[in-house]
């Protein structure tokens, strides 16, 4: 049987490749993709090989995705978890009509009512829920979100659900700022605006937010946000900050104030069992599926379009030129075999 991948074969250069479909070893499920979702920050920054990324590393080809949702279509012997047909999270999967993966390491949705186009949504989702965990922000505790992208969109809902008041947002888009504010922030600035740091400070209460969840990646936003949080406040940061082109001064804006700068990459959460501030993949992806179904996290308004993966160079032609692409693009492989 032939499959199909989205592949990075030189910079700036993506195709959609056909490939065979691997057969699952004895402990192995081979898992058929529904949808799966374009993390648009790192598969640009991947797809431009800048530092800090598996490209700039290790160069191409480069399969990129990590976020999807799908079906069981075969299983090894020595698979007793999971049986064909089951609806699955796909993590670390790839943009691929197939991949194998050990039984083990794969989390079956058990609620049939939930859609598999929101449950594809989950592993990214996981990324924001650590970055706000790690704040521990308290019920009342004023708070931040800096960037509205897919992985912002995520942390200002978990952050309002964790009791942060007021809940500030930060970004340049207007239309993404409107959107914060549906999803429950109390307020959104452009970072671009005269008097920010002051006006961020005057809306947090006077002090600054005491929890900042910085999800830009870029070390301007990370400067900005020293200057703007509380005395002794935490910043946790989940975006992936790629080049370190801001002189920052430690001395006056973390050491002397007591700020606590939180590293929240996905690769620092708990691997076997959950602990405060700390929860597995499998713990987040529930908590997750939870939300979505007592409609208290909201997936919808986060989904800019919904594609076919033949559409992939085009996809990725436009987030080579725009550094501010569209919130979430989907690759539906439903039809696509």
């Amino acid at each position: 049987m032939t499959g199909a991948s989205v592949v990075f074969e030189a910079r700036g250069n993506a195709v959609l490749k056909a490939c065979d479909v691997p057969e699952p070893g004895a402990d192995e499920v081979l898992l058929e993709s529904a949808y799966s979702v374009v993390s648009a920050g790192t598969e640009r920054a991947n797809l431009l090989g800048l530092p800090n990324t598996g490209t700039g590393e290790n160069g191409f080809p480069y399969v990129p995705g990590y976020c999807g949702a799908g079906r069981v279509v075969a299983a090894g012997p020595a698979v007793t978890r999971l049986k064909i047909g089951d609806r699955v999270i796909i993590a670390w999967g790839g943009h691929c009509s197939h991949v194998v993966k050990k039984a083990e390491a794969v989390l079956k949705i058990e609620d049939d009512s939930i859609d598999l186009l929101e449950a594809a949504f989950a592993h990214i989702a996981s990324f924001a829920f650590l970055g706000v965990r790690k704040l521990k922000i308290e019920l009342g505790e004023p708070a931040m979100v800096a960037g509205m992208g897919i992985l912002g969109a995520f942390a200002v809902q978990i952050a309002n659900l964790s009791g942060a008041m007021p809940l500030l947002v930060a970004d340049f888009d207007p239309v993404r700022r409107d959107l914060a504010l549906r999803l429950g922030a109390t307020a959104a600035l452009s970072p671009g605006e005269a008097d920010f740091i002051k006006k961020v400070k005057a809306a947090a209460g006077g002090d600054g937010p005491r929890a900042v969840v910085e999800v830009t990646g870029s070390a301007a936003a990370l400067q900005q946000a020293l200057e703007y949080v509380a005395w002794e406040g935490r910043i946790s940061l989940l975006g992936c900050t790629r080049v370190s082109d801001v002189p920052i001064d430690f001395y006056n804006y973390v050491h002397r104030r007591g700020v606590s700068l939180i590293g929240a990459h996905t690769f620092t959460r708990a691997k076997q069992e959950s602990a405060p501030g700390r929860w597995t993949e499998h713990d987040d992806y529930r908590t997750f599926l939870k939300l979505v179904k007592a409609g208290k996290l909201q997936v919808r308004p986060l989904i800019s379009e919904i594609v076919t993966p033949d559409m992939a160079p085009a996809v990725y032609a436009r987030l080579a030129d725009n550094p501010h692409p569209p919130l979430g693009i989907v690759f539906d492989w439903r039809n696509f075999r």
